[in-house]
């Protein structure tokens, strides 16, 4: 292996990897009651919502066209449409079908929890795949990054690894809260980090000869697409039924705002002629 990618695989270690760092925060502390949790899915729904319109949809806009750009963006929303179609989805059964169905109040209660649990991991799955699918190309960008310079790749790293950590959090949390198990959460959330170093050997042995960057744009597009639909489809609904609209939406712009400050400091440290 050529030592330029090896120096890249490592530096998209360091950047990745710190998705770790994020659920140490999660797994030292006691699960959240549900209202916390709810705020926290709607900082990480804003967090997802800035990465889909931001940055992927934007990029993809602005390398390929308006239309083009647009096509993928929504080619993507609707093959996830369809897929979801196909997934089962844990909601939760109205409370007179629960009083009805109980036998006694603690074991209704326990039903009640059993389904807020289960509906909390299929949004924290959804948000590892979402957060793996958005470190793919911070991945690339470190590996063309440090064909740069030494300097421009230790910078773009680090920047990526501040950048991670609050999505580690965003992905062990409900993780931790669902499965009651902290090797889990940081399981989970450790595993949407190795995308980068993926996207590194896959730029560096597969992209500059089969891949054209206009396809490779639309297909990030495409990725914003989904995940903006993951978005408002599952951790919309959760962070409103848990945290209340109102501050539900709060938290959405908190992470969107947060988010959009991470991406421009992850801008200002590469050259001029690179891009996210």
């Amino acid at each position: 292996m050529d030592s330029q990618v090896l120096v890249a695989l490592a530096l998209s270690l360091v950047g990745g990897l710190s998705t770790s760092i994020g659920a140490l925060f999660v797994v030292l502390n006691e699960a959240p009651n549900l209202k916390i949790l709810g705020l926290l899915q709607g900082f990480a729904a804003g967090l997802m919502l800035s990465i889909s319109f931001l940055d992927l949809a934007h990029n993809a806009i602005n390398s390929i066209g308006f239309l083009k750009g647009n096509l993928w963006f929504f080619g993507g929303v609707i093959f996830f449409g369809i897929i979801a179609n196909f997934i089962p989805e844990p909601t939760l059964a109205p409370s007179s079908d629960v009083r009805g169905k109980k036998k006694s109040g603690d074991e209704g209660g326990k039903d009640t929890l059993k389904k807020h649990r289960r509906q909390v991991l299929y949004s924290g799955i959804i948000t590892a795949i979402g957060i793996s699918l958005h470190n793919f190309p911070e991945g690339m960008a470190v590996f063309l990054g440090s064909m740069k310079g030494l300097r421009v790749g230790v910078n773009l790293a680090l920047a990526i690894a501040l950048h991670n950590i609050p999505e580690g959090v965003a992905v062990a949390l409900p993780v931790y809260f669902a499965t009651q198990s902290k090797w889990q959460a940081f399981k989970l959330a450790t595993l949407s980090g190795f995308a980068e170093p993926l996207g590194v050997i896959i730029v560096a042995y597969l992209f500059p000869s089969s891949l054209s960057p206009d396809i490779l744009e639309g297909l990030l597009g495409a990725v914003g697409g989904v995940m903006a639909f993951l978005t408002l489809h599952e951790m919309l609904p959760l962070a409103f039924d848990y945290a209340g609209q109102k501050q539900a939406v709060k938290a959405v712009f908190l992470g969107m705002a947060f988010m959009s400050a991470s991406l421009y400091f992850l801008e200002i440290s590469l050259p001029q002629e690179m891009s996210l």
